[in-house]
């Protein structure tokens, strides 16, 4: 069996999609033998070191089109071409953009429904048609993957798919397979993003829908009824580029309510510190309004570390 994988996301380990695409590039080849895997690239040059052995890099050449067009194009243009070219049997997409043409049966991942359920994340006309137009060619799919019970029956209810072409492959968590971190690392990465001695933890985006708002408020509660001050609050993830409704900057919000000195941003995270941040924590805090799945509440569960979260849809 042949199957061309659409690899918009390679090369982007910030993004989750990005995340979700190259775990699966290193272990579906042990999995499934006898399959070839074909990974469309945007852009015309081989890649000089390709870390997945038993893949094969297809780089296609795009035309010089915004960005916006270029990945339209990329996604409804150069894929399915690329597909049916290679005779492909099989197309994955591994995000929520499958083409509407199909040479071929395609099978598309919706990791969520953010985009057409929050109204936040709606956008202009311009990305509304788009959310529209890849909600239809999921559709037509032959088989939908997504990631937990919740975004399947989202996936079921709003783009009216039946439930048996939806199938629920559940994450595991990206540090799987690692050592854990002893002292030494501990001590390494507690210097590096310069933790206090005790803290709770915050790890992910800043967009509105992960409630950095009320995890703030929620720990000036707990200083105001008697929590230790000593036990500092640790937000880690890229900041926003500039404080919006949309995204929020959190050091404002600490410092609306009084907490300047309290709140710490440590910034982007390694992914091989990780595991050693969960590990030093207190607990974990994510209490997100909508996941998917919220994978760092594995993450941190697989560290050991206690969890506080919300009871939103996936990631309670």
């Amino acid at each position: 069996m042949h199957i061309a994988v659409n690899g918009w996301f390679v090369g982007r380990p910030a993004a989750g999609s990005g995340q979700y695409i190259h775990h699966l590039l290193e272990h579906l080849p042990r999995q499934a033998a006898g399959v070839r895997l074909s990974v469309l690239l945007p852009g015309p040059a081989q890649p000089v070191a390709w870390p997945w052995p038993g893949t094969t890099p297809q780089p296609l050449a795009l035309p010089p089109l915004p960005a916006a067009l270029r990945k339209l194009w990329w996604e409804q243009v150069a894929v399915p071409r690329a597909a049916r070219r290679l005779a492909a049997d099989l197309l994955w997409v591994p995000y929520w953009a499958a083409p509407l043409w199909q040479p071929c049966p395609v099978c598309v991942t919706v990791h969520d429904l953010i985009p057409l359920l929050l109204p936040a994340y709606r956008g202009g006309v311009q990305h509304r048609l788009y959310t529209a137009l890849v909600g239809r060619a999921a559709r037509r799919a032959a088989a939908v993957l997504t990631v937990s019970q919740a975004s399947k029956c989202d996936i079921v209810r709003h783009l009216a798919i039946p439930p048996g072409r939806v199938h629920v492959v559940y994450h595991g968590p990206n540090q799987e397979g690692h050592a854990a971190p002893d002292g030494a690392h501990l001590a390494a990465v507690r210097a590096k993003y310069a933790l206090p001695p005790r803290f709770f933890l915050y790890l992910g985006g800043f967009d509105v829908r992960k409630n950095l708002a009320g995890t703030i408020q929620a720990y000036r509660r707990y200083l105001e009824r008697g929590g230790d001050p000593a036990v500092k609050l640790v937000l880690g993830g890229k900041l926003p580029e500039r404080d919006s409704a949309f995204a929020p900057d959190p050091r404002r919000l600490a410092a609306a309510q009084g907490l300047g000195d309290q709140v710490l941003c440590c910034g982007w995270v390694e992914e091989a510190d990780k595991p050693a941040l969960y590990a030093l924590a207190t607990a974990f805090v994510f209490p997100s309004l909508y996941e998917g799945f919220g994978m760092m509440v594995l993450e941190a569960m697989a560290a050991g570390t206690p969890v506080i979260t919300s009871a939103s849809p996936a990631s309670a």
